[in-house]
């Protein structure tokens, strides 16, 4: 079993920049393929960022690219979302989530694991 705990959230102004970040207990994160989602109020939860196991493969949501980017320390079991030039629509909950798997996935069904969310508020 694979405990995920998000961190990093808070307010921001539009423009600005924060980091989340993702801690696992008890396992690596070598072995597992990462994800960031996000879910705003009445609105269905969506993807953001994934992360192959070898952080080599990693894909984005267009409404994020170019933005966010994710990167992982394995050797720390953390994943981290970098986000920057943020909007008032990027205002949600952000949730990490892992896979058993190593390879990338952009949809919520296929991961196993999932974090208790931190907010992100984006005011203008």
């Amino acid at each position: 079993q694979v405990q995920l705990v998000e961190s990093g959230g808070g307010l921001v102004q539009a423009g600005g920049s924060l980091r989340l970040s993702c801690a696992a207990s008890g396992r690596t994160f070598s072995n597992y393929g990462m994800g960031w989602f996000r879910q705003a109020p009445g609105k269905e939860r969506e993807f953001v960022a994934t992360s192959s196991g070898n952080s080599i493969n990693t894909y984005y949501a267009d409404s994020v690219k170019g933005r966010f980017t994710i990167f992982r320390d394995n050797a720390k079991n953390t994943v981290y979302l970098q986000m920057n030039s943020l909007k008032p629509e990027d205002t949600a909950v952000y949730y990490c989530a892992a896979r058993k798997g190593r390879g990338p996935a952009v949809v919520s069904g296929l991961y196993d694991y999932w974090g208790q969310g931190t907010q992100v508020t984006v005011s203008s």
